[in-house]
């Protein structure tokens, strides 16, 4: 079985960098591979990605060598369960509020005795049978990274119990969602909220957990890399096609 890199690298006390995606055509994570970005992350929660499209771009990224994260439509076991078995190794979950979400997560993305992963082996991520079975149920729990959302006061009043499970690699603090809960919506970079974000990056931190978050600016990208932030969402697919098509057609037209 391959190695999830990705794991790997934050394992080894990298900072890594990769953007949301939402378009559909596995050509969008060929150039992200081919631009330097270390892994992508398709958006289930916020997009149209269906289970069929991921695969197939799970199959160009996996020859590219770009490691491929997928952020589910919710915390429920068939939708994790589902992404994992197409052969991803990421697996990114919104709206974690509780010891008990985080737990539910655990317990839908591994195998026993970490959790209580469906089993199958007539799946993608067995080689179709292709890898022995007694194989790959003991070793697929090693290379699977859990991704979970902080995103509101709720997650935050929580973040101790939840930083606390065996199981979650990846504690993702969601500026907008929890700029709306502090009240500011869409004020990522209020004080408020960028001082709850540092005093969980804190908290996270003395727990061992890599922590990850979403930025639209190199500047803020650098700035939350220097404070410990391993894991660097870097905005979408559209959002960055969109800027410099605008950036052209203004300098064409001056």
């Amino acid at each position: 079985m391959e190695i999830n890199k990705l794991k790997q690298k934050l394992l080894d006390g990298q900072t890594v960098y990769g953007p949301f995606c939402k378009l559909q055509d596995p050509s969008v994570v060929e150039i992200a591979d081919l631009a330097g970005f270390d892994f992508v992350i398709l958006d289930m929660e916020h997009g149209p990605l269906s289970v069929e499209s991921i695969q197939s771009i799970a199959r160009t990224a996996q020859a590219k060598g770009i490691e491929v994260v997928v952020r589910v439509t919710e915390n429920r076991a068939s939708d994790i369960l589902r992404i994992l078995d197409v052969g991803v190794k990421s697996i990114q979950v919104p709206q974690v509020n509780t010891l008990s979400d985080a737990q539910m997560v655990v317990d839908a993305s591994f195998f026993y005795p970490k959790g209580e992963r469906g089993m199958c082996r007539y799946v993608r991520a067995a080689y179709y049978t292709g890898i022995e079975k007694n194989e790959y149920f003991s070793t697929a729990n090693l290379d699977i990274l859990t991704i979970v959302h902080i995103e509101g006061n709720k997650g935050l009043d929580n973040l101790k119990q939840i930083v606390s499970l065996n199981g979650i690699d990846i504690v993702f603090l969601g500026p907008y969602d929890l700029s709306q809960s502090c009240g500011y919506p869409g004020q990522t970079n209020h004080p408020e909220v960028v001082n709850k974000m540092k005093q969980a990056v804190m908290l996270a931190k003395k727990h061992s957990k890599i922590i990850g978050t979403f930025c639209e600016s190199p500047q803020d990208a650098q700035k939350w890399r220097d404070l410990g932030v391993q894991y660097i969402a870097y905005a979408v697919d559209v959002g960055i096609i969109y800027d410099a098509y605008k950036e052209i057609i203004n300098q064409i037209k001056q």
